[in-house]
């Protein structure tokens, strides 16, 4: 505990600067001695100061606003001594000061913590997923001018009903670009990114409370599409005249089976294949979105097509396995193939690693334990998600528990017979 300070407070007027006999009046803080002077950004008459009383003399209307304002600083100024005190910090004509002018507590704004957040993270998160932190950083600023009429707001004025009705704007929303209103999930998302950023704050001791304690997100389960056999084959079979769809049909079934996404199909060069601990091919590479390492085998479909384009003249200046593509024209192709194989889904990347997932590894009898390390997934409860959408191999089990307990009961059945 620190010893008992000394501590003054005096109003006064530096009569040495007087300009048309008015004068500046300062408040001076003393604490064992030291002194802190804070200028008030008043003036009086030189004349009508009391310097004893530390007030202005007189009943005009200037004399009694400006003691008001005088006692107003006054109880000002002891409330920020109080607080010091009680706090136990060190307290000095200084830190008073500080306290006072509000300058030991600095108020950070919503907007200077997205700033800081995405350019701290500007080397840990992905360029994909930083791009989704200024969609949402987008939003947030579109909700504060338009609702709550305001550029931005302290964090220390986020409260629950601050996100429920960034939920609700989010839900009506409709994009100047496009009619489609935001989907649940997407909805979430974006309160999911404003959270982790809240939470950044809170744990920077920006924020004295989360105000996400109680806010619940409603994230609605969606079933992973994926391709079954029968339409995988579709696209397997199927020659195209165009060397740009022929192209994408090559990149999307190599995901099939490999498992890996665009980017990480995108990234492959030679240094990626590499001899595995059964003497064959495998991938080696470090997925992009989470850095976690994969180890895949290569499947004679993966072989072939690594194959085809070694050489390829596209693929000398990239360094690459496979001439690149962007990912908007890549999905649009996808698209276009869907449509000329008779297809009914909504054809996108994201679908072959799913189909990797499902019907090639999953449905046919690889263990969800090796699934979930060849798709670098940190989690198995991950993983599952795609076991849980694989009717056809319900049924495969279910059949076979069938099939099992009949023979058994035929076998006690003989076996009763026998001993009959």
């Amino acid at each position: 505990m620190q010893s008992q300070n000394t501590f003054s407070l005096l109003f006064w007027v530096n009569a040495s600067r007087a300009k048309n006999n008015t004068v500046s009046v300062y408040a001076r803080i003393t604490v064992n001695g030291k002194r802190a002077n804070i200028s008030l950004k008043r003036k009086v008459i030189l004349s009508e100061w009391d310097s004893v009383k530390g007030k202005a003399r007189g009943n005009k209307q200037e004399s009694r606003l400006l003691n008001r304002y005088l006692d107003l600083v006054k109880n000002r100024i002891y409330e920020a001594h109080d607080q010091l005190l009680k706090e136990e910090v060190f307290v000095c004509s200084q830190s008073i000061k500080a306290r006072f002018l509000g300058e030991d507590n600095e108020e950070y704004s919503l907007l200077t913590l997205i700033d800081y957040h995405n350019t701290q993270m500007s080397e840990s998160l992905t360029y994909g997923t930083l791009k989704n932190y200024f969609t949402t950083q987008r939003y947030i600023k579109l909700f504060l001018t338009q609702k709550r009429k305001t550029q931005d707001i302290y964090l220390s004025r986020l409260t629950y009903r601050f996100l429920v009705d960034f939920e609700r704007f989010l839900r009506s929303y409709v994009p100047t670009d496009h009619q489609k209103q935001m989907e649940n999930n997407t909805v979430m998302k974006h309160i999911q990114r404003l959270r982790k950023m809240v939470t950044l704050a809170y744990k920077m001791e920006w924020i004295d409370k989360d105000p996400f304690i109680k806010f619940k997100p409603k994230y609605i389960k969606n079933e992973r599409e994926f391709l079954r056999e029968e339409d995988l084959q579709k696209i397997i079979n199927r020659d195209f005249e165009f060397e740009r769809l022929t192209l994408v049909k090559d990149l999307f079934l190599f995901s099939c089976y490999t498992g890996l996404s665009y980017i990480d199909v995108m990234n492959l060069n030679h240094n990626h294949i590499a001899i595995g601990i059964d003497g064959g091919r495998w991938i080696v590479t470090n997925r992009q979105k989470t850095h976690n390492k994969v180890k895949i085998p290569l499947l004679p479909m993966a072989k072939e097509l690594i194959q085809k384009y070694d050489g390829h003249i596209k693929t000398k200046n990239t360094n690459t396995l496979f001439p690149n593509i962007s990912n908007q024209k890549l999905n649009a192709y996808l698209k276009e193939i869907a449509d000329l194989c008779g297809i009914n889904k909504n054809l996108t990347f994201h679908i072959a690693r799913h189909t990797f997932a499902t019907t090639i590894t999953l449905s046919n009898g690889v263990p969800i334990e090796t699934v979930s390390k060849l798709l670098g997934h940190t989690k198995i409860t991950t993983t599952q998600i795609y076991a849980k959408v694989i009717e056809t191999k319900v049924s495969q089990d279910m059949m076979e528990l069938s099939l099992k307990m009949e023979n058994n009961k035929k076998e006690n059945i003989n076996k009763n017979d026998a001993i009959g």
